[in-house]
């Protein structure tokens, strides 16, 4: 259990959980009974922070109808109906605990709890409570709950299983709770004191033995090594200032992203691998992968840097204003905005961009593959991610040794598709385009040439090696031999299909 314990109160709210579990278990407040009891378009309506759908059914949903209406919508509520929905939980020791609070003669909710399954089950999470269903200003230690960039990187953590696992900034433990369904040992740190105590009490909710350590950025796990690091760090791009520990890091600009990128190898044990939120800023003049890559050492990492979106300042500034619950239009958030965008101007910055990074631990010179993937898909990049890493291994294996490739039989993956097209032309319809891409995953795209679908379309696993396709390439182009430069770009247009996982080698 944790190094630090937070107050006397989380220590409370730890030994409520047992209760609390058996309440939530017993009424159905969980991942699947929720959506089923509301109904898709009222479980819609939640999540646009619309409470009025959701109080009407709720209404008729019984006990569970009254946790909805107490846990998620922030209601204040008779206590004859809150003790019969949370029992076997005694009301007194649940306010004492801070889980709920005293409205004259009604209760309310003093925290957030919600149910989540992110893939192992339906798992119970605390946090501090949002501006989502009621106005309020969130305080300076304010402990967010399952958001969307929480809910990203859990889609896009790798889950195979490992030994060790860190959750760096673990916030209310969202990351960490997710790590237990996959390592062996899962540690989860962060600053803020109260982030812990709600840590703690998420893990006892879940019946998860977690190790919690209060400190500083990596101060805490220094000279350890973990199997998988995870981190949701304050990386909201900006002046150098605190105003809510889970957003800001009092470093200018992308400094908490440059600061995590940079020192996230040295806690990776041989072959261990990161997954990573991240935000870089966009200068006038300068590439954001060449930023981005100067974080990383010189040596010891494979990076892959995806770039999801990139948002121009007055939006980046607005969004997080209504973050925190301010209103853009009120005076106090019109002053910190000319501040923010005052920064922004004195840095150059045109835009900030935002996304996921993956380190993965290796003995050699360091590899950074960082692009855009701005477009639109559904499959989660948690097992991309992993896939990529083992074809990132192969590729260096084949630089080493061409002969690797030469003699292996490539496949074709199941996903992958031709695509041409065509436009109308004077002599009717002319090719103006072909490509390669991928129907999951991230969908990449190759466009080729005719001796590209060529190459490809022998591709099978009972099928030529490489070195016998490409001289079969060469004869029907007329030669009777490979030439160098034939060879070096097959073998190029080969590796570029196999690090986006259009082809495999077998």
């Amino acid at each position: 259990m944790p190094t630090n314990r937070s107050t006397t109160t989380g220590s409370l709210l730890t030994a409520l959980c047992p209760a609390l579990r058996a309440a939530l278990i017993r009424v159905g407040y969980d991942a699947d009974t929720l959506p089923e009891v509301l109904g898709a378009d009222v479980h819609a309506a939640l999540g646009r922070s619309e409470p009025v759908p959701v109080r009407r059914a709720a209404r008729a949903a019984g006990e569970l109808g009254t946790l909805i209406r107490l846990l998620l919508l922030g209601d204040a509520l008779p206590e004859h109906a809150v003790a019969a929905a949370l029992a076997p939980v005694d009301l007194d020791q649940a306010v004492a605990a801070g889980l709920l609070e005293r409205d004259g003669d009604e209760l309310r909710a003093a925290l957030d709890l919600r149910p989540l399954d992110s893939g192992s089950g339906t798992r119970w999470i605390l946090s501090d409570l949002d501006d989502s269903m009621r106005r309020r200003m969130l305080t300076a230690d304010h402990v967010l709950g399952v958001g969307h960039a929480s809910l990203s990187l859990l889609q896009a953590t790798p889950t195979r299983p490992v030994g060790s696992v860190l959750d760096l900034g673990t916030g209310c433990g969202v990351q960490a709770v997710h790590a237990a369904s996959y390592a062996g040992r899962v540690t989860a740190t962060d600053v803020n004191r109260r982030a812990l105590w709600l840590a703690e009490a998420t893990a006892a909710l879940n019946e998860l033995d977690l190790e919690l350590v209060e400190g500083s950025w990596f101060e805490p796990v220094a000279g350890r090594r973990f199997d998988q690091v995870v981190a949701n760090p304050p990386f909201v791009v900006g002046p150098a200032r605190v105003e809510h520990t889970y957003r800001d890091s009092g470093l200018a600009l992308d400094g908490a992203s440059e600061l995590v990128i940079s020192q996230a190898p040295g806690l990776l044990a041989p072959g261990g691998t990161a997954a990573m939120l991240a935000a870089w800023v966009h200068q006038d003049g300068e590439d954001w992968r060449q930023r981005v890559s100067s974080w990383l050492p010189s040596h010891g990492v494979d990076a892959w840097v995806v770039q999801r979106d990139v948002a121009d300042p007055a939006l980046y500034v607005g969004t997080w204003l209504r973050d925190a619950g301010l209103d853009p239009r009120d005076p106090q958030a019109q002053q910190r905005a000319e501040q923010w965008l005052d920064a922004f101007t004195t840095a150059d910055v045109e835009g900030i961009g935002f996304g996921f990074v993956y380190l993965r631990a290796i003995d050699g010179p360091t590899e950074l593959l960082a692009e855009d993937l701005t477009h639109g898909f559904d499959d989660p990049l948690g097992a991309e991610a992993s896939k990529y890493f083992e074809r990132s291994a192969w590729l260096r294996a084949v630089a080493a040794d061409n002969d690797l490739a030469w003699s292996a039989r490539f496949t074709v993956d199941p996903a992958t598709a031709l695509e041409r097209v065509y436009l109308p032309g004077p002599q009717g319809w002319a090719q103006r385009v072909a490509r390669l891409h991928r129907g999951d995953g991230p969908r990449w795209q190759h466009e080729v040439d005719e001796t590209t679908i060529s190459l490809v379309a022998g591709m099978r696993p009972d099928g030529l090696p490489l070195h016998e396709l490409i001289e079969l390439l060469a004869i029907a182009h007329g030669s009777d031999t490979v030439t160098p430069e034939f060879a070096a770009d097959a073998l190029g247009v080969v590796a570029g299909l196999v690090r986006h996982g259009l082809i495999l080698p077998g």
